[in-house]
């Protein structure tokens, strides 16, 4: 069984780039460039200096991937608080219902 694919153009710091997705990921693809796009012309723009489209590439490459490694670590914090939270509650309702049920003994 084959994907139907669809070409998508975008634009990275002002070059035009080709590139096949499904139809369902073509929005998300959309958003990716611009993103990276953004990312890219602020790295140009803010440099003092002439940057080579690669350098630039790599950069915003780097940007972004410590951007997503922070925020994976703070889901993995705050999933970890929200568990530890949850186990805390749940040790509460269980000694509410055993009083309970002896209570009622």
């Amino acid at each position: 069984m084959s994907q139907k694919t669809v070409s998508v153009a975008v634009q990275l710091a002002g070059c035009d780039y080709r590139f096949a997705c499904s139809p369902a990921e073509r929005d998300e693809l959309l958003e990716a460039a611009h993103h990276l796009d953004r990312k890219m012309r602020e790295i140009r723009d803010h440099s003092g200096k002439s940057l080579a489209l690669e350098s630039v590439a790599m950069m915003a490459a780097l940007n972004l991937s410590h951007e997503l490694l922070r925020q994976q670590r703070h889901a993995t914090e705050t999933d970890a608080l929200l568990s530890h939270r949850l186990r805390d509650l749940l040790r509460k309702v269980d000694a509410v219902l055993s009083q309970a049920t002896l209570n009622e003994v």
